[in-house]
C-alpha cells in the first residue's frame, strides 16, 4: 500500500510539473513557429539593408579595428578585427584564433600550451563560440557578406529585410527577418536556424550602445522569456 501511494504521489508530481510545461511549449510552438517567408530580391532589398547600415553608422564600425566584449559573463573575446584574429577565453581555456587559417591557432589550458587532438577540439569549440557570439554583436553589419541573399518581405504592413546566409559560419543556410524603427535601426529579428528547436523565434535588437569609436553595438537580447547580456564592450581604431 505504501509503495502504491508513493507511486501515486510521484506520478502526481510529474504531471504537476510536466503538464504545464508541455502546454506552455505547445502554446509557444503554435504562436511562433512558421516557415521561412518568401521575399523579393533586388534593389528594394539592398536599399533596406543600406538604410539599416546608415542608421547604425556602418562607417564607424568599419573603421573599428578592435572589439572586446563578454558574452553572458561566460566567454570573453578580444577581437583584432583588422587582422581577423581573436582571443577567446572561457573557464580555464584560452584559444588564440586565427580566423583565416584556424590550423594556425593556439590553445591553452591554465596557461599551458596544448597540442594534438585536444588542441584541435578546443580550436573547434572556440571557433563555434566565436561564430555564434560575434553574430549576436555584429549581425546587422554582415548583410553584405559573401553568399548573403537579401529580400524584402511585407510584415504588418511594413517592409522587413530577410537575410539568408548561404555559406560560412557554423550553420550555413540560416535566415533572419529584420524589423526596423522609423529611422531604419534594427528592433528585432525572427530566426530560422538549425541551432534552434523551433522556426521563427524572435529576438530583440533594441538595447544599443555607442562605443568609443562610434560603432553601435547591442548590449542585451531577449528571446521569449529569456535575456542575455553582452557587456564589458571596448573598441579601438
Amino acid at each position: 500500500m505504501k509503495l502504491k501511494k508513493t507511486l501515486k504521489i510521484i506520478a502526481g508530481v510529474v504531471v504537476f510539473f510536466t503538464l504545464p510545461t508541455l502546454l506552455l511549449l505547445g502554446y509557444i510552438y503554435f504562436k511562433y513557429n512558421e516557415d521561412v517567408p518568401v521575399g523579393i530580391e533586388g534593389e528594394a532589398a539592398d536599399a533596406l539593408a543600406d538604410n539599416m547600415l546608415d542608421a547604425l553608422d556602418y562607417e564607424a564600425y568599419k573603421k573599428t579595428e578592435y572589439i572586446e566584449w563578454t558574452y553572458q559573463n561566460k566567454r570573453r573575446y578580444e577581437w583584432d578585427k583588422a587582422n581577423n584574429l581573436c582571443t577567446v577565453r572561457w573557464k580555464e581555456f584560452k584559444v588564440d584564433l586565427h580566423l583565416n587559417f584556424p590550423e594556425r591557432s593556439k590553445a591553452y589550458v591554465h596557461s599551458f600550451n596544448i597540442i594534438g587532438d585536444q588542441k584541435d577540439a578546443l580550436v573547434t569549440t572556440a571557433l563555434n563560440y566565436f561564430n555564434n557570439d560575434s553574430f549576436w554583436i555584429a549581425a546587422p553589419y554582415k548583410v553584405y557578406d559573401d553568399g548573403v541573399k537579401r529580400s524584402v518581405v511585407k510584415r504588418d504592413g511594413k517592409d522587413a529585410l530577410l537575410v539568408t546566409y548561404t555559406q560560412g559560419g557554423t550553420t550555413p543556410g540560416d535566415s533572419y527577418l529584420w524589423s526596423f524603427d522609423t529611422t531604419g535601426k534594427p528592433l528585432k529579428f525572427k530566426m530560422w536556424t538549425d541551432l534552434l528547436p523551433m522556426d521563427g523565434l524572435e529576438a530583440s535588437w533594441s538595447d544599443w550602445t555607442t562605443t568609443k569609436t562610434g560603432a553601435q553595438l547591442p548590449t542585451f537580447h531577449k528571446i521569449l522569456f529569456f535575456g542575455f547580456e553582452i557587456n564589458h564592450i571596448k573598441t579601438t581604431r
